[in-house]
């Protein structure tokens, strides 16, 4: 009878630190484990996001920026920084997005009412009703692809990810005031 736990499975991580450990045994390059999980994931989990969003006739930083004007609240409104902050986006980038959702007729600029010499970004009706649309089946996609992991599971991942971009934001704002 043979009592041996059947191997762990292996992931693409697992084979670069492998051949880290073989090629420099010096190096303790443990660190790239979870980093490199983390950077694999995002990008798995943003192609599945994209198919998503594709169903909706658009990409990732559109429907961010749409769920950003809406989550805000009625009158779905924002300034052009504020935006552009939440996002986490050059203010340059910013305008050239501003520029293409306004073409498609899914925003509009405002004129602010408590400064005269700046701009609000709104969502237009056709914006609101398109959010609107993809949110619910956004959502869905997204527990569809967390569902492989178990409640406690994903609880647990979830709680350790906000303590990690907590620390990562910190040492950000630190770097940022030297």
């Amino acid at each position: 009878m043979n009592n041996r736990t059947p191997p762990t499975p292996r992931d693409a991580v697992d084979i670069i630190l492998e051949q880290w450990r073989r090629e420099r045994p010096d190096l303790d390059a443990s660190p790239m484990g979870p980093i490199g999980r983390i950077k694999r994931c995002a990008i798995l989990l943003e192609q599945q996001l994209e198919v998503g969003f594709a169903r909706f006739d658009l990409v990732s930083w559109e429907f961010d920026m749409l769920a950003t004007l809406r989550r805000s609240g009625a009158p779905y409104c924002l300034s052009p920084t504020a935006l552009f902050s939440t996002l986490m986006v050059t203010s340059g980038t910013m305008t050239h997005r501003l520029k293409r959702l306004e073409t498609r007729g899914l925003i509009m600029r405002t004129a602010s009412q408590q400064d005269a010499r700046s701009t609000l970004v709104q969502l237009t009706p056709e914006g609101l009703e398109l959010i609107e649309r993809a949110v619910g089946p956004h959502v869905e996609n997204e527990r569809q692809m967390l569902s492989v992991l178990p409640t406690e599971v994903l609880a647990s991942l979830d709680a350790s990810l906000s303590q990690l971009m907590q620390a990562l934001e910190c040492q950000q704002d630190n770097t940022n005031k030297t």
